[in-house]
């Protein structure tokens, strides 16, 4: 009598929970190494630290309505104390109440230039890379148009020619961000387009959508997410950058480069007028700096043995 063995099918269920365990792992592999990484976790507590700031700051300043232009001129320009542990600026707002609650501004425009760039570039870049071509040379030749002229200045020129505002800061910025993203994505696709499960989902007739964005683009994300935390910190520094010179947010908001630029004319005698948000953009700088290396060093393909 022939005894035959039956080979045991795992189930779906049993499948679907290996490969949890098996995410789960890698990502606490990876959460090992960033937190060796002693710079960028402090980065990471910084950041954290200046989003919860900029969600909380109405019920934390001491002083919120000077955010929106109260004026005091009987207290103006006293220094540090009790009662204004930062001072009072030339018309005597509260220069922490002030900082506090322009962390939103200074916060918001960063990211929300990045992102503009981001959801301009990376289409753009995907269907050059994905189609080649004339579609690729036209999409790359507009592309180098912008990557010729310095960006500060073609920024300054566009937030010039439209009305002085934050607003237009972020979108001056986000006009001159975009093509980096759209050439990191479409030399990416110009390497994955000739992979074989490109080509093989290309042969059973899948459409260009669902390979750009369901197979292709997530093998892209990885330099793309190391891109975006290394340019959040200048994006911020360059928008502060304009408000400084007056094309950005326009008094009395209480954006930090707006803040050093009213406070300038003020020193020595004055300092913390201008000292004191020229180090939060600073520290908010070099936090998204150290993340963004840290980023980096963790995605790395070189360090995912260690």
């Amino acid at each position: 009598m022939t005894e035959q063995v039956a080979t045991a099918t795992p189930s779906p269920l049993a499948t679907t929970v290996d490969r949890r365990r098996v995410q789960t792992s890698q990502f606490a592999k990876l959460a090992r190494r960033f937190a060796r990484n002693r710079l960028a976790l402090g980065g990471l507590i910084v950041i954290v630290a200046l989003i919860v700031i900029a969600i909380i700051a109405p019920w934390i300043a001491p002083y919120p309505k000077d955010a929106t232009g109260a004026i005091h001129i009987s207290s103006a320009l006293e220094p540090p104390s009790w009662s204004h542990w930062m001072g009072t600026d030339e018309v005597g707002g509260d220069v922490l109440s002030r900082l506090l609650i322009g962390t939103r501004l200074s916060l918001g425009s960063g990211i929300a230039v990045i992102l503009l760039a981001v959801l301009i570039g990376i289409p753009l870049g995907a269907i050059a890379g994905y189609f080649g071509g004339w579609v690729n040379e036209l999409i790359m030749r507009i592309t180098d148009v912008f990557l010729t002229v310095p960006a500060l200045l073609l920024a300054l020129a566009i937030a010039a020619a439209l009305s002085p505002s934050l607003t237009s800061a972020m979108f001056a910025l986000a006009i001159v961000w975009w093509p980096g993203y759209c050439r990191l994505v479409q030399g990416r696709f110009l390497t994955l387009r000739e992979e074989v499960y490109v080509e093989a989902a290309r042969t059973v007739g899948v459409s260009n959508r669902r390979i750009i964005f369901r197979h292709m683009l997530p093998n892209t994300m990885t330099p793309v997410l190391v891109k975006i935390s290394m340019d959040l910190g200048f994006a911020i520094l360059t928008a502060a950058s304009l408000s400084f010179v007056g094309v950005g947010a326009q008094p009395p908001a209480p954006e930090w480069g707006a803040m050093v630029s009213l406070g300038r004319g003020l020193i020595p005698d004055w300092w913390w007028c201008s000292v004191f948000p020229g180090l939060a953009i600073f520290i908010t700088v070099f936090a998204f700096n150290m993340l963004g290396d840290g980023v980096r060093d963790l995605l790395d393909p070189t360090n995912a043995r260690k």
